[in-house]
């Protein structure tokens, strides 16, 4: 070989170089078909972090995410940003409505389930209509622990939400309570303040027009976008069946990255179990 590389007036350690990058290509191409393949299953909306977990959850296979974000830069697998929630611009409160104070303070971090939740609506369209989706959700678990659909963005919305939120039987109990949301119409309604104030639960609002101190709900609301084909529903009962098994999936299958990996509810489980040792 010394000869070989002598004749050619090429260094030994020069080619063995050119051998390496030469074989290279091909090996990326195979990771890139691996990394394609899950990229497409979560629709073109996956990040590296995403996609990372899938790889090792699906096909059992480790990879560095340095070499996912370069694959999928060298590939052009560009990830889909989604739009931000413009249902405050909807919303005025009136004289008679009440603010609170913003106790939460973007204290996201929790380690106690059922403790902090936060609460928001967002706009569904389907078939030249649109529905109207409210949420709550655990701050410390991440999961959706109450939720109603409606036609209208009328009260009943949010009576049913907190009616959802007081049967589920995953909760303890609403005592002491913080629920934060934003200042829209329905979380300064009489009504809405008085069925927290029967519940003993206590009540936090974001700083008027600042929707990142709401950023768990618009965290969920965009996953919700990104994941779900909500557009595809002709009838009002499809799009609440679609919606129903989604909120089953997010809380017991879809593994999120800032919660070591686990879906909402391994995670909570994780929280209470922490919290006896």
């Amino acid at each position: 070989m010394k000869a070989t590389c002598r004749f050619a007036g090429v260094s030994t350690s020069g080619y063995y170089r050119w051998l390496k990058h030469k074989a290279e290509p091909q090996k990326d191409h195979d990771d890139y078909l691996l990394v394609k393949e899950i990229f497409d299953q979560g629709k073109g909306k996956w990040g590296w972090r995403q996609v990372q977990m899938n790889l090792k959850t699906i096909k059992n296979i480790t990879m560095n995410h340095k070499k996912i974000k370069r694959i999928k830069n060298k590939y052009g697998l560009v990830t889909k940003i989604r739009q931000k929630n413009p249902y405050r611009a909807m919303m005025k409160k009136t004289q008679e409505h009440r603010t609170f104070p913003n106790i939460l303070q973007r204290q996201f971090t929790q380690l106690i389930p059922f403790k902090v939740f936060c609460t928001d609506i967002t706009y569904v369209f389907f078939n030249n209509r649109v529905a109207y989706f409210s949420v709550v959700k655990d701050i410390a678990s991440g999961e959706v622990v109450a939720w109603s659909l409606n036609m209208h963005i009328t009260m009943d919305l949010i009576v049913d939400t907190v009616k959802s939120m007081k049967d589920n039987e995953n909760i303890p109990s609403l005592k002491n309570v913080l629920i934060h949301s934003d200042q829209g119409f329905h979380y300064t309604n009489p009504e809405y303040i008085l069925s927290l104030k029967n519940l003993d639960m206590i009540q936090s609002m974001s700083r008027k027009g600042n929707c990142i101190d709401n950023s768990p709900m618009e965290s969920f609301f965009g996953h919700f976008k990104d994941d779900v084909d909500y557009k595809t529903c002709k009838t009002f009962e499809e799009l609440l069946a679609m919606v129903k098994e989604y909120i089953e999936y997010y809380n017991t299958k879809r593994q999120q990255w800032e919660l070591k990996k686990m879906t909402p509810v391994d995670y909570r489980n994780h929280l209470l179990l922490a919290t006896i040792h």
